[in-house]
């Protein structure tokens, strides 16, 4: 019985699913051979893997934009991850493609995020030969990291998802690292519908923007309110998009530039402001220290860790690399303090 449920589900799929879209019973396999689970197709199987797992969970406590906000309403790694994975699910049900392929680069995509967001980001791409993406990191992630260097062996779609969410201020929806899925295409979409979004949110909140300075002619394009753009841009997609006549995702011209404006303006006025980047810069010399020590003292990272740092300084910088990318902000705090910080001498018998 249990065998004919995952069968049952890959059949409602073509039932259901556009032509196009990218069917369970088809992915391109994983690295290693796995039996498939009796229950679940192959991309909800990936999904229910990323959920489970450590750097999942840790995102909860990692910036997003703002560092350790006073309100309780502010944006973090894990609430970005989330609004993300929906507005993609939203597009990929509306057009017939696979939610569940969808949710799971949705829910992966940023699982290699530094602490202290981009600021993080920078110092380990300074400290590291070779440089450090965060995409790359989510990629070594779900492959190595997790499950104890065992990796999370997900499906090749999931991966190249993942791999090619990122766009940095380049273009949305084409280029040659665009993924080779559309509903990978949905959730690199999705993450700047999400981003450039709740980061305005955020930043209308914090008071380090008012409403009346944000460029009126994107607001006539785009809305006034979160869920206003949030609602303009996805059904423009919708209405756009039509996969009897090609297979690619479409954003009208209007609403992608104006989207591609608003990043630009965020960048200028929030991303870039003192208000928010000085305290940052104070994140960046903490995160310094503590890759040099970890990287010149393998006993204190041994110590800290459990795990032993050996081989030469390059090998250890990739190790101590792949630990710090993974803590917390509220973590990466605790051990600076710990290793950098005098403590009180503890006095017996008092």
């Amino acid at each position: 019985m249990a065998k004919n449920i995952r069968r049952m589900l890959e059949q409602q799929e073509h039932q259901i699913l556009h032509p196009r879209a990218t069917f369970s019973d088809a992915a391109l396999g994983r690295a290693r051979e796995e039996r498939a689970c009796p229950l679940r197709p192959a991309f909800q199987h990936d999904r229910d893997k990323i959920l489970h797992s450590k750097s999942f969970r840790r995102l909860l406590h990692k910036t997003q934009v703002f560092l350790a906000p006073q309100g309780d309403h502010f944006r973090t790694r894990m609430t970005h991850t989330l609004e993300v994975s929906q507005i993609a699910r939203t597009l990929a049900r509306a057009l017939r493609l696979n939610e569940q392929l969808t949710e799971a680069i949705g829910l992966g995509h940023d699982l290699g995020h530094t602490p202290f967001g981009h600021a993080g980001e920078a110092v380990l791409n300074r400290l590291m030969p070779g440089g450090f993406r965060h995409v790359d990191q989510s990629v070594r992630v779900v492959e190595v990291l997790e499950k104890d260097g065992k990796g999370l062996n997900l499906t090749a779609e999931v991966l190249d998802g993942i791999a090619r969410h990122s766009k940095g201020r380049g273009r949305i929806l084409s280029g040659a690292r665009l993924p080779f899925t559309l509903e990978g295409q949905l959730v690199r979409l999705a993450d700047i519908v999400a981003y450039v979004n709740h980061d305005l949110d955020d930043a209308l909140r914090a008071a380090v923007l008012k409403l009346n300075e944000v460029p009126k002619e994107l607001l006539k394009v785009l809305g006034r309110s979160h869920s206003g753009r949030i609602s303009r841009l996805v059904t423009d997609v919708i209405s756009h998009t039509c996969l009897d006549d090609a297979p690619r995702i479409v954003l009208s011209a209007e609403l992608e530039e104006a989207l591609k404006a608003m990043r630009a303006f965020l960048y200028e006025r929030v991303y870039e402001n003192p208000a928010v980047h000085d305290e940052f810069g104070k994140c960046e010399k903490m995160l310094g220290d503590l890759f040099g020590l970890l990287v010149e003292e393998p006993k204190v990272f041994a110590r800290i860790t459990g795990q032993p740092a050996s081989g030469n300084k390059a090998t250890r910088a990739r190790v101590v690399c792949d630990f710090m990318a993974g803590m917390t902000d509220r973590y990466a705090i605790r051990l600076y303090e710990e290793l950098f910080v005098p403590q009180p001498w503890p006095i017996q018998g008092l």
